[in-house]
C-alpha cells in the first residue's frame, strides 16, 4: 500500500516510534531480569509462575524454619538428658550406700553418719530437678509437655513429655521429721537417767539404746517408750512416732524426732512461717494450716503431710531414703534400682527423640533443597539466554532509532516539489 508524500501524517514515523517504544520496553524488562537475576519480577510478567513460586517460597521458609525448631529441639533434650546423666550418678551412689549400710558391721552411728550422706544426695536429686531449664522452662519436674512444629505446615509436629525426675517422683525422699518433746513418769523402783540415747528397730518394736549398747526402754508404736527394768517408768510422746534418730531425757521431758509420712515433699529443710511454708531458699512451696495440722500444696492444694502436733513457727526436715537399719537398707537397694532403672528409660527415650529429629533435619533440609531448585526454574533469570535478548533488543533500538530519523527526514521531500 502506497500513500505517496504527505505530510500530516508521517507515518513511517510513527510506525518507527512504535518500534521504538516496543523495543525500549522489552530491553528495560531484560535489563531488570538481568540486573536482580529474577526472571518474575512483577505479576505482570508471569501471573501464574509468580502464584506457584509464592507457595513455594512459603514451603522453603517454612521447612528451614521447621529445620531450626527441630534443632531447637534436640537442644532442649540434650540439656535434660544431660541432667539426668548426673542423676543417674548420684542414684549410683546412694545404691552403693544402701549396700554399705545393709551390712550389719555397721554401727548404728555408722548408719546415721550414711544416712546423712544419703540425705544430702536426695536434696541434689531434688534440686537438679527443679533447677534444670531450657529458655526458663524447667524440663525435669514432671510439668514439661512440649511440641515441636517440625514441618512447614499445621500439625507438621512431635510432641514430647518428660516425667518428674526428681526424688520424691523417683522414690529418694523420706518421712518428714521435726523436734517433738515427751513426758517422762517415774517409775516405782527405778527411772530412766538422764542422757542422750540412740532410737533403733528390728522391723517390729523401737528401742532406746544407751551409750553401752544396751536396751534400756521399749515401745511397739514409737510413741510409748517403756522402762525395761521395771515396765513402769515410762516416755509418752503425744503427737508423732519416734522411730530413729536419738532420744535425750532431762528430768521430767524427753526430746526425740518424730516422723511424719511424706506425700509430696522433696528432701530438705523446711519452716513453717504463719501459714507460709518456705523451703530452705526461703521460697514458699505450700501453705500450712494450724487446725488440722496439714502442709498443702501451693499449686494443686494437695496434702503433703499432716502432723499430730501444731509446727507452727517450727522447722522440719525431708530426709532421704531410710537405711538407718539393715532391713531398712536392704530394701532401699531393690527402691533404689528402680529408680536406676525410671531414670535409664526416661533417658531412652530422650535419645530416641534425639535421633529422630536428626533424621527429621535431614529430611527438611532435602525437601527444602529439593523445592528451592523447583522454584529457581520458575523464577530466576537465565542469565545466558537473557544476555542474548538484551543483545538483540539493544541492536533493534539503535536500528529503531536510526529509522525514525530517517522517517523524520521523508518530509522534507515535499519541498523540493513546492520549490
Amino acid at each position: 500500500m502506497s500513500f505517496g508524500l504527505v505530510i500530516n501524517h508521517n507515518l513511517g514515523s510513527m510506525n518507527a516510534l512504535a518500534a521504538l517504544n516496543q523495543n525500549q520496553n522489552s530491553l528495560q524488562k531484560v535489563l531488570q531480569q538481568l540486573s536482580t537475576g529474577k526472571r518474575i519480577n512483577g505479576a505482570s510478567d508471569d501471573a501464574a509462575g509468580l502464584a506457584i513460586s509464592q507457595k513455594m517460597q512459603g514451603q522453603i521458609n517454612g521447612l528451614d524454619q521447621a529445620s531450626r525448631n527441630a534443632q531447637d529441639g534436640i537442644s532442649l533434650i540434650q540439656t535434660a538428658e544431660g541432667a539426668l546423666n548426673e542423676t543417674q550418678s548420684i542414684l549410683q551412689r546412694m545404691r552403693q550406700l544402701a549396700v554399705q549400710a545393709a551390712n550389719d558391721t555397721n554401727t548404728t552411728t555408722d548408719r546415721q553418719s550414711i544416712q546423712d550422706e544419703m540425705n544430702q544426695l536426695s536434696q541434689e536429686l531434688s534440686r537438679i530437678g527443679d533447677t534444670t531449664e531450657f529458655n526458663t522452662q524447667k524440663l525435669l519436674n514432671g510439668n514439661f509437655t512440649g511440641t515441636f512444629q517440625i514441618g512447614a505446615n499445621q500439625d507438621q509436629n512431635l510432641t514430647v513429655a518428660i516425667s518428674d525426675m526428681r526424688g520424691y517422683a523417683l522414690g529418694m525422699a523420706g518421712s518428714a521429721s521435726y523436734s517433738e518433746t515427751g513426758t517422762v513418769t517415774a517409775g516405782s523402783t527405778s527411772s530412766l537417767a538422764d542422757g542422750t540415747y540412740s532410737v533403733t528397730t528390728d522391723g517390729t518394736n523401737y528401742y532406746l539404746v544407751d551409750q553401752n549398747g544396751n536396751k534400756v526402754a521399749t515401745s511397739t508404736d514409737g510413741l510409748t517408750f517403756t522402762n525395761n527394768a521395771d515396765n513402769t517408768n515410762t516416755i509418752v510422746f503425744s503427737g508423732d512416732k519416734i522411730t530413729s534418730g536419738n532420744v535425750t531425757i532431762s528430768g521430767t521431758s524427753a526430746t526425740g524426732t518424730a516422723y511424719v509420712q511424706n506425700n509430696g515433699l522433696q528432701a530438705g529443710t523446711y519452716t513453717v512461717s504463719g501459714t507460709k511454708v518456705l523451703n530452705a531458699s526461703g521460697v514458699q512451696i505450700g501453705t500450712y494450716d494450724s487446725t488440722t495440722k496439714t502442709v498443702k500444696d501451693l499449686t494443686t492444694g494437695t496434702t503433703l503431710a499432716t502432723f499430730g502436733n501444731d509446727i507452727s513457727g517450727k522447722t522440719f526436715t525431708v530426709g532421704g531414703i531410710d537405711i538407718t537399719s539393715q532391713a531398712a537398707a536392704n530394701k532401699a537397694i531393690t527402691t533404689i534400682q528402680n529408680a536406676i532403672d525410671k531414670v535409664s528409660t526416661q533417658r531412652s527415650e530422650l535419645g530416641a527423640y534425639q535421633n529422630r529429629l536428626e533424621h527429621t533435619i535431614n529430611n527438611l533440609s532435602t525437601s527444602s533443597q529439593n523445592l528451592t531448585t523447583a522454584e529457581s526454574g520458575i523464577t530466576d533469570t537465565n542469565m545466558a539466554s537473557a544476555m542474548a535478548e538484551f543483545t538483540k533488543d539493544n541492536v533493534l533500538q539503535q536500528a529503531a532509532v536510526s529509522m525514525l530519523a530517517q522517517a523524520n527526514q521523508q518530509p522534507q521531500l515535499v519541498l523540493k516539489l513546492l520549490g
